[in-house]
């Protein structure tokens, strides 16, 4: 059952354009039948027009002949519209499923980039020419040859023969080219995709000079893919070449066999002529595909590539709509593995309606993980997500974005104006865009802008700073109210000012009712916070209301440092007097707490130095 629903999203789109190739396959069959019409008027006019001498036959025949080839032409126009448009539909209708599925996987991992949308092109370009009604035409080749073989045995066989050359130089043709272009599209596409990460990481790449090792990176891709094209196009235009020839040479030839038999007194000279003219219509779809040989095996290599992530990625199955959640988040034993390593393990925590969890702890503890198995982005092993009081897996994944804010490290804007990227690309009312830039304290920065909120941003942010962009990510996240609002270093770029703002916020949305999840050490951020939660190594280490948690890294910082003492005293050769000395100096700073307890850095604990000053009321300007 599941094999099925993977293959749904291409079968299905053939399924629907079944009546579509149905058409085109009617339209070649008429327009086949109509071919006949040039051979069988020159089959008449050579041998009962000429023989008779009757004018109003003439006029008669060449009527119709016209009539037919208006018909002809309509009918090949039609068919190439009804083409052009089934190319069309196709990239309408598949297009929003391979968005869908590029972005999940991309959150796998893997890097399709646009390559989908490139397939979806080639397989377009396949279908609007000439290269795919040629196959539509060659099932019609043995009826042409019929049709000779009726004029005369002698001329059947021989255009029998010439098909049959001319089939077996395509399929030479295919099994030649077959290996270089697959690896040439190989080749092609690892170049590609190492062309749009080079230009998507312009600053690293223009800052550290990387520019020179990736275009020579490149330049071996690309020249790999060069020598597998080359070759391909070696052998297909001599087999193309060969294949015009045969067929000019068995066009004019069989006008030599009709001679004779003529001067046999076989056949007359009509046959002769509208057996050339027969063979010709006979042999041009095998030319036509064999021109188009390397634009079908592209074509089929791409929608080979686009049938792989279809069935690696089935369309989502619909959920019950459930309502607007009421808030609050609960999180139960929840284990995340990455390969083979477990990043989080057994994580348990909750959190009221317009309650923040400030999430600490070293690098590499698992807290980007968590932030992002919330919001959906990972898949857990086991354990729970709820939000409301309902488990995330239940919800359809765009209605849940819609109660949810999230502001990665990578704030990750669009190319759109600054009012579409808080609206996060939807249409909505200006006083929507307002309310969230206000909420998120960026408005006046915002009105200073050249044009505003009509300012343009570049792809990424780009012609941002990096302030500015996570300001602008922070009123997309809060762009409708969500109940949840998850924030991963949402200070990492900020000043004294734009911090000042985020505390504000962060007030503000508690007040509103919303759930907050923050990662951040700076005192501007665990000030806000309601509850820490102390990741080491993907398990929680501690828990609860802040004050009480940061008691605790305080009593165990201590202890940890009198142990040290101690030791310290034991080995040392100070004398007694040095020793006690050292031991009425002052503790050290709570950083070092931090940093036994969580491995963390400075800034860690410079933070919980800050809260524990100003938990003893220390002014805020001797905090910072």
């Amino acid at each position: 059952m599941k094999q099925d629903i993977q293959r749904s999203v291409l079968s299905e789109a053939l399924r629907r354009s079944r009546l579509t190739f149905g058409t085109v396959a009617l339209f070649s069959c008429c327009l086949n039948l109509l071919v006949l019409a040039g051979p069988l008027y020159m089959l008449q006019v050579y041998d009962r027009v000429l023989s008779s001498g009757r004018v109003e036959t003439l006029i008669m025949l060449t009527v119709m002949l016209t009539m037919a080839l208006i018909a002809w032409a309509s009918l090949d126009a039609l068919r190439t519209a009804v083409t052009v448009r089934l190319g069309l539909w196709f990239n309408r209708v598949l297009g929003p499923y391979y968005i869908s599925s590029g972005i999940r996987a991309r959150l796998d991992g893997q890097n399709p980039g646009g390559q989908a949308f490139r397939d979806l092109n080639q397989v377009q370009s396949f279908v609007a020419t000439n290269g795919m009604t040629a196959f539509f035409d060659m099932p019609w080749t043995p009826l042409f040859i019929a049709v000779i073989w009726l004029l005369h045995p002698w001329l059947g066989m021989f255009a029998l023969a010439a098909a049959l050359i001319l089939l077996a130089v395509t399929a030479l043709n295919a099994v030649s080219t077959r290996g270089p272009l697959r690896r040439g599209a190989e080749s092609q596409l690892a170049a590609t995709q190492l062309a749009d990460t080079t230009i998507r990481n312009a600053e690293p790449v223009w800052a550290m000079g990387l520019g020179p090792a990736l275009i020579d990176r490149w330049v071996r891709e690309n020249d790999e893919s060069e020598k597998d094209l080359l070759r391909a196009s070696r052998r297909g235009s001599l087999a193309s070449g060969s294949a015009r020839f045969f067929r000019m040479f068995f066009q004019s030839a069989i006008l030599g066999v009709g001679a004779l038999l003529v001067i046999r007194g076989e056949a007359t000279p009509g046959v002769m002529i509208a057996g050339s003219i027969m063979l010709g219509r006979a042999l041009a779809p095998v030319d036509v595909a064999m021109s188009a040989w390397k634009s079908f095996a592209t074509a089929r290599h791409a929608y080979g590539r686009l049938r792989l992530q279809a069935n690696a990625y089935p369309p989502q199955e619909r959920r019950l709509s459930l309502p607007r959640p009421t808030g609050g988040i609960s999180v139960s034993d929840l284990t995340i593995v990455v390969g083979d390593t477990p990043v989080l393990r057994r994580v348990s925590f909750d959190a009221a309606p317009g309650e923040a969890i400030a999430v600490i702890g070293p690098s590499t503890a698992g807290k980007s993980t968590l932030c992002r198995a919330i919001v959906g982005l990972v898949t857990p092993r086991a354990g729970t997500i709820r939000l409301g009081g309902a488990d995330i897996r239940l919800w359809n994944q765009e209605e849940l974005g819609a109660h949810l804010g999230y502001l990665p490290q990578e704030v990750g804007l669009f190319a759109a104006t600054v009012r579409e990227n808080i609206a996060r690309m939807q249409e909505c009312d200006d006083k929507d865009v307002l309310e969230a830039a206000s909420l998120a304290h960026a408005h006046e920065m915002i009105a200073k802008m050249p044009n505003g909120y009509e300012t343009r941003v570049g792809d990424g942010g780009a012609g941002l700073s990096g302030g500015q962009r996570q300001r602008i990510g922070l009123a997309r996240a809060v762009f409708g109210g969500p109940s949840l609002i998850v924030l991963d270093e949402p200070n990492a770029n900020l000043d004294q000012a734009g911090e000042a703002a985020l505390a504000q916020s962060i007030a503000e949305l508690k007040k509103c009712g919303s759930t907050l999840l923050i990662v951040g050490h700076r005192p501007s951020t665990l000030a806000q916070a309601d509850k820490i939660l102390l990741l080491r190594e993907g398990v929680v280490q501690a828990f609860g209301p802040r004050n009480e948690v940061l008691e605790k890294m305080r009593q165990a910082a201590q202890e940890q440092t009198g142990d040290k003492k101690v030791v310290r005293a034991a080995t040392a050769p100070d004398s007694a007097n040095t020793v006690a000395a050292r031991a009425e100096q002052p503790s050290p700073a709570p950083e070092r707490l931090v940093r036994t307890l969580a491995s963390e850095g400075a800034a860690e604990g410079q933070a919980v130095a800050n809260l524990q000053r100003q938990k003893g009321g220390t002014p805020d300007a001797e905090i910072r």
